[in-house]
């Protein structure tokens, strides 16, 4: 059943292929779903196509508040069941697979940008030029767009050698489809390397699959993750955390529950298992909890953790030294990310229950976030090392 699948994916212009496309949803009325409309502006910058955990549209606003000299916008596919992630243009999934009007049109307003920026090495105009994205990248640098590439994560991860690198990796278990997720990873390595083209990534941890890239850091809105009042624990109270697992076998989820089911029967911790929750509802969550649990199998750190750190909360998890290394060395910064595997998880939690005050370690999460995940650091990496990296910064203001 599976190599049947993976023929369908890799032959989506295919009759099959097609009839799988029609099964993602029929298109909205011809002409009613828009296209990417920009300002004026010198630099026209569209992110696309899939906006993953809302960085599309964050990494947007960030390069227009960088330079008022570029008009940014994002687009993503609506994922029916998704977290309900903001977007510049939210296409319905089945316009952007199977409207041919809309994927020329979104093409035309595409092709009046001046840089764009392909995310997860995903098609922005769905099926259109055989859903090629070498095909679609082409197309619009014969019409002078300059094109870049970002790499989210399991799209470029190479199984193979996070299992080499990583003895947790969550390419071990059973419930990944290992030969599909090495097939595609590598086939994503070798479009992305082939192009000649810049390329970016949002993790640390996958500059060992692409070493040429940059790091483009994932970005939160600081002030919204703090605006929540804050709950803050009574003393002697249990110890309250919270573990979002988007996906648990990514997240280690099964490998970590025995102890906190057993720290809860204890009643030295509050245990909350957080599944479905919007992102809007999400700085809720975090205003009640002193830790969230992010993973413990990737062996780095995304925007979970960015979130929960800008919250307050003390975020744990396991980071691999070659992630803390590459923090480092572009930030002159330490991640403030507790580290703890599944066996040593128990002795941290013990620790944080009893400990006299977490202040001090939750204002160095709170602030580490404002300094390196607040989208500042993303558009200077995008704006500096492809967008304008002759660009001066405006009123002639040194480039930090």
């Amino acid at each position: 059943m599976n190599a049947l699948i993976d023929r369908i994916a890799d032959a989506p212009m295919s009759p099959i292929g097609r009839i799988a496309a029609r099964r993602l949803g029929r298109s909205a009325p011809r002409g009613s779903i828009p296209t990417t409309a920009f300002d004026d502006r010198p630099i026209r910058v569209l992110i696309a196509p899939v906006n993953y955990s809302g960085q599309g549209i964050v990494w947007a606003r960030a390069l227009e508040a960088l330079d008022p000299g570029i008009s940014a916008r994002n687009m993503a596919m609506e994922v029916p069941g998704g977290f309900s992630f903001d977007a510049d243009l939210l296409v319905p999934v089945g316009t952007y697979h199977n409207d041919p009007d809309w994927q020329r049109r979104q093409f035309a307003a595409a092709a009046s940008a001046t840089h764009v920026l392909i995310e997860a090495e995903e098609p922005p105009f769905g099926r259109l030029m055989g859903r090629s994205v070498a095909a679609q990248a082409r197309a619009l640098q014969e019409r002078g767009v300059n094109v870049a590439f970002l790499a989210h994560g399991t799209d470029i991860r190479l199984p193979s050698r996070h299992i080499a690198g990583n003895p947790l990796s969550y390419y071990d278990d059973p419930a990944v489809y290992l030969p599909r997720a090495e097939q595609l990873a590598a086939r994503n390595i070798a479009l992305v390397t082939g192009s000649g083209r810049p390329a970016f990534v949002s993790t640390p941890d996958l500059l060992v699959d692409l070493p040429g890239a940059r790091w483009c850091p994932v970005a939160v809105d600081p002030e919204r993750w703090a605006a929540q009042d804050r709950i803050e624990r009574a003393p002697g109270a249990p110890l309250r955390v919270v573990h979002a697992p988007s996906v648990a076998a990514y997240k280690g989820t099964d490998m970590i529950l025995p102890t906190l089911e057993r720290l809860r029967d204890e009643g030295l911790i509050e245990f909350r298992l957080v599944r479905g929750v919007p992102s809007r509802d999400m700085p809720a969550v975090f205003a009640e909890a002193d830790v969230m649990l992010d993973q413990f199998r990737a062996g780095s750190y995304g925007v979970a953790a960015c979130e929960a750190l800008a919250a307050g909360c003390l975020a744990v998890g396991q980071v691999s030294p070659q992630v803390r290394s590459a923090v480092r060395e572009e930030t002159g910064r330490e991640l403030p990310v507790l580290e703890a595997d599944p066996d040593s998880l128990e002795t941290l939690l013990r620790g944080l229950a009893t400990a006299q005050d977490l202040t001090p370690a939750r204002a160095r999460g709170v602030e580490f976030v404002r300094a390196v995940h607040d989208g500042r650091l993303a558009a200077r990496a995008l704006r500096d090392h492809w967008i304008a990296p002759d660009r001066k910064d405006p009123a002639g203001a040194p480039r930090s």
